[in-house]
Parts: structure tokens; C-alpha cells; sequence
């Protein structure tokens, strides 16, 4: 049987897009090979004109206007869609799981003592609006107050960086602080590093910035580093692949949507900060972020701050909703996972690095908090 020709007409300009390309890739290594084809592709562009005469298998886009949407439509070709647009609404599609990015974002912020919070978006697209709209949403159930600003898009012909960094500036003055901002994506977070920077802002200890995408190159060039959400990138073009595929099939698989939830968190510079009035409870929580990969236990932060473990651990729960031991096992959790995601390091040596003694500890205590093995969870696409 001839191998399936496929199109990506995904753009390769953003570590977003690559991230699903390079999950279509493990779809089409562990599973039946394809012809893939991959033409330079602008986001937002006019669709190709190779498309109208393409005699392919099937389609994998971002479909971000409704002229690309015509011409796929007139392609009669099965069709998987990446983009929140929603330009073709009757067709399969995959997409990050806004509510949880909004929640993952939100909490990482109120753990660092935050109760003034903020969310900055881009109104002309889905995914913002979305992500905004849950903030609000937890701000109710959370009880603090939601500070909201939408940007200008860059949807519009008027757009001006100009216009928008005054409107940002404005913003961010009228700000209550210490704040934790949550921006749509890392490009926002980047703007509102900048003019923070010119208004003489300091971030994060007066204004915490935090970005969606974890684009690396973004995140390391910002000043300070960004700390970022990880969406699950490879996992929407291994799901984009995978509902194509069974398109391609003969099966019926709906529009209903697959929204992929986000990995976790890449925390840098950016809201590297605790916003705790309790200097006691600061200073354990340095301690543990300073030593928590050493085998510390709560007998060892009580040798370091002027306080009883019974007192501790009381504040430790009015502060942050956890005991200390809690917070060691958090941090210790975080960091196991992001080494079997994004390292090759045997079981041993990622036990060494974040504090036990044998790997068969490490893998006990991966169990009891995750439900699978650490093997099983690095092998998850």
C-alpha cells in the first residue's frame, strides 16, 4: 500500500508550532509511515496556491482566517485543525486546555503569596479570551479581585506598539502591589517586562510576570527570565496526527475538541519572589528551595528559623494551605518530572540530583504522588 501523503500547513516561526509539528513526527515514527509535506507557511497567510490542485491524503492546519478555511473546504480532503480560531467549526480539532493553563497559572502565583492578581490579553484571539475568562472565573471562587487589561490585538490594521505600551503603562500604574501578572503568551509577558523596565518597575518584587508557551529563547532573552507555563506541545500534534489519521481511515470521529492540558511550569526569574508577610515563613520556604535536592526534612528548616515545629507548620498551613513536608515533596515532585521529560539521565543519577538515596526511593515515592511508575510517565507522549 502507498504511503499516505499528508500537508502541514502549520507555521515553523514559534517554538508553539514546532512543538506540534514535532509531535505529528512521533505519531508518524511509532505509527504507519506518511509523505509528509511541509511548505514555508505564515501564520495567518493566504492559503498556498499549490492547495487547489494537491492531490494528498489529508490535511493537518492552523486555520487562522476564513480564506484558508475555503480552500480547505474545497479540498473535500479529511482535515485536522490546530487553531483556536475556529474558522471551520464542523471538523475535528486540537487544542490547549485553556481552563487548566488559567488554573496551573493562577495557583502558581497564589503560591508565592500573591493575592493581588492580574491577567493581560490579546482580545483577537480565542485562546486569550479563554484563558481570561477562567481567570475571572477562579478570581470569584478565590476571592480576590481580577485586574484585567486586553491589549491591543495585533489583528488590527491600527495596531501600534506605541499605542499599546501606553495603554500598558497606564495599566500597570494603576496596578495594587505586590501583583502577579499572567499574560495570554510569552511575546505579552516580554511587553510588560519592557515597560515595567522603562517605569522603573521592579520585577518581580514589585510586579511578577508570568508567560504561557515557555519558548526558551523568549524566556532566557527577557529581562529578567520569564517564567513560563509548558503547554503540552508535542502531545497536540501527536493527537492532531492521530484523530487524522483515523480520518483518513474511513472513521467518524466528530468536532467535539481535544484539549490538551498543560505540562507544568518553568519557574525563572520572572516571579521568583514569595509574597508572605511572615518573614519566618519566607525564610523557611528559602531554605527549602536552597537545599531541597540535599534529603532535607522539616527538623532540618526548624533548625533554621527562630520557630517550634507545631508553630511552623501552622503558619506554613495559613500561608500556604500545605505543611513544609508538603512543600518538599512538591519541589522534589517538579523536578523529577522535568528531568524525565526533558533528559535522557537513568533513574539513579535523576535520584542523586534531587535527593535520594537509591532510585528505588525515588521510584516509590513517584508512585504514591503520580499513580504510575516514573518509566511509564516519561514514556507518555
Amino acid at each position: 500500500m502507498p504511503r499516505r501523503a499528508v500537508a502541514l500547513l502549520v507555521e515553523t516561526s514559534n517554538s508553539y508550532s514546532r512543538g506540534v509539528l514535532e509531535g505529528i513526527v512521533d505519531y508518524v515514527r511509532k505509527h504507519e509511515r506518511w509523505s509528509i509535506f511541509l511548505p514555508e507557511q505564515e501564520r495567518g497567510g493566504e492559503p498556498p496556491k499549490w492547495l487547489g490542485r494537491w492531490q494528498g491524503d489529508g490535511i493537518i492546519a492552523r486555520i487562522e482566517n476564513d480564506s484558508i478555511a475555503r480552500a480547505l473546504t474545497r479540498s473535500q480532503m479529511p482535515v485536522v485543525d490546530v487553531s483556536a480560531a475556529r474558522h471551520l467549526p464542523s471538523i475535528p480539532w486540537v487544542e490547549t486546555d485553556d481552563v487548566a493553563i488559567a488554573r496551573l497559572a493562577v495557583e502558581h502565583l497564589l503560591d508565592r503569596g500573591f493575592r493581588n492578581l492580574a491577567y493581560c490579553g490579546d482580545p483577537g484571539f480565542n485562546w486569550s479570551n479563554w484563558r481570561r475568562d477562567e481567570f475571572r472565573k477562579l478570581a470569584q471562587s478565590e476571592n480576590f479581585e481580577p485586574h484585567v487589561f486586553d491589549t491591543l490585538t495585533r489583528n488590527d490594521a491600527k495596531y501600534s506598539w506605541t499605542r499599546e505600551k501606553r495603554g500598558l503603562a497606564a495599566w500597570l500604574k494603576r496596578l495594587p502591589r505586590p501583583v502577579g501578572i499572567i499574560a495570554c503568551y510569552d511575546i505579552q509577558a516580554q511587553k510588560i517586562l519592557e515597560v515595567c523596565r522603562e517605569l522603573d518597575i521592579a520585577v518581580p518584587e514589585e510586579v511578577a510576570v508570568l508567560g504561557v508557551d515557555n519558548d526558551h529563547l523568549l524566556c532566557e532573552l527577557a529581562d529578567p527570565p520569564l517564567s513560563s507555563v509548558i503547554c503540552n506541545t508535542r502531545r497536540t500534534g501527536y493527537e492532531a496526527a492521530s484523530l487524522l489519521d483515523r480520518l483518513m481511515r474511513g472513521e467518524t470521529v466528530g468536532d467535539a475538541p481535544v484539549l490538551v492540558k498543560p505540562i507544568g511550569i518553568q519557574a525563572r526569574q520572572s516571579t521568583d519572589i514569595l509574597a508572605i508577610d511572615d518573614p519566618d515563613v519566607v525564610a523557611a520556604l528559602r531554605f527549602i528551595r536552597e537545599h531541597v535536592f540535599e534529603g532535607i526534612n522539616v527538623a532540618d528548616i526548624v533548625r533554621h528559623v527562630p520557630l517550634s515545629r507545631r508553630v511552623l507548620e501552622s503558619r506554613f498551613q495559613k500561608m500556604l494551605g500545605r505543611s513544609p513536608h508538603a512543600e518538599i515533596n512538591r519541589l522534589k515532585l517538579d523536578r523529577i518530572k522535568q528531568l524525565l521529560r526533558e533528559t535522557d539521565f537513568s533513574l539513579p543519577e535523576i535520584a542523586s540530583r534531587t535527593g535520594f538515596e537509591h532510585d528505588e526511593y525515588l521510584s516509590v515515592f513517584f508512585r504514591k504522588a503520580t499513580g504510575m511508575p516514573p518509566g511509564k510517565y516519561r514514556r507518555t507522549p
